[in-house]
């Protein structure tokens, strides 16, 4: 049975930072892309970053490039998002997915096929 659980989120200041977690379990980890989405209150859910396999490649939304940084560890079977100099604007769910494909901007470009899903870790950023 594959897990996928986030953790690290919390409330933050404005300019502040926060490291959010993912491990995913039941899966051959190294085989999938990893990403982060976000959904805020009545929006649809939105690609914040996704990573290749070997963790090479990358893939920013231009909201957050510059500012939040993804990385892997295939050995801890876990992705990580780091995210500096939050804003407000950033508040929101925060979702870690996995999938199988090809391409790091063409898979992160269609969250609803990604085929594993955490429940969510929130991510509030105070004004």
């Amino acid at each position: 049975q594959v897990q996928v659980v986030e953790s690290g989120g919390g409330l933050v200041q404005t300019g502040g930072s926060l490291r959010l977690s993912c491990t995913a379990s039941g899966l051959p980890f190294d085989d999938y892309y990893m990403g982060w989405f976000r959904q805020a209150p009545g929006t649809e859910r939105e690609r914040i970053s996704c990573i290749s396999r070997g963790g090479s490649i990358t893939y920013y939304a231009d909201s957050v490039k510059g500012r939040f940084t993804i990385s892997r560890d295939n050995a801890e079977n876990t992705v990580y998002l780091k995210m500096n100099s939050l804003k407000p604007e950033d508040t929101a769910m925060y979702y870690c997915a996995a999938t199988r494909g090809f391409g790091v901007e063409r898979v992160c470009s269609s969250p609803k096929s990604w085929s594993y899903w955490g429940q969510g870790t929130q991510v509030t950023v105070s004004s």
